[in-house]
């Protein structure tokens, strides 16, 4: 997985992988989420891509978001 960049440091983000039809999101807490464009819409992973990519935003997003919209916990 790759880490997380938090710039900011207020994220409970802590890595994330992106597959080629999901995005992997590991949070502080251990849970990992896998969020797939069936799950969670393109759209909405394209967002996730963008901000994982860009260290910021992510959380906020997947609270606001998709939250509840993952395929499955990993752990």
């Amino acid at each position: 997985m790759t880490p997380y960049r938090d710039w900011d440091q207020d994220s409970g983000i802590r890595a994330y992988d992106i597959g080629s039809t999901h995005v992997d999101v590991a949070f502080k807490d251990g849970a990992i989420y896998r969020y797939t464009s069936v799950s969670a819409g393109q759209a909405n992973i394209d967002r996730m891509i963008v901000l994982a990519r860009s260290g910021d935003g992510l959380n906020e997003f997947i609270n606001r978001a998709v939250k509840k919209r993952y395929s499955e916990r990993l752990a």
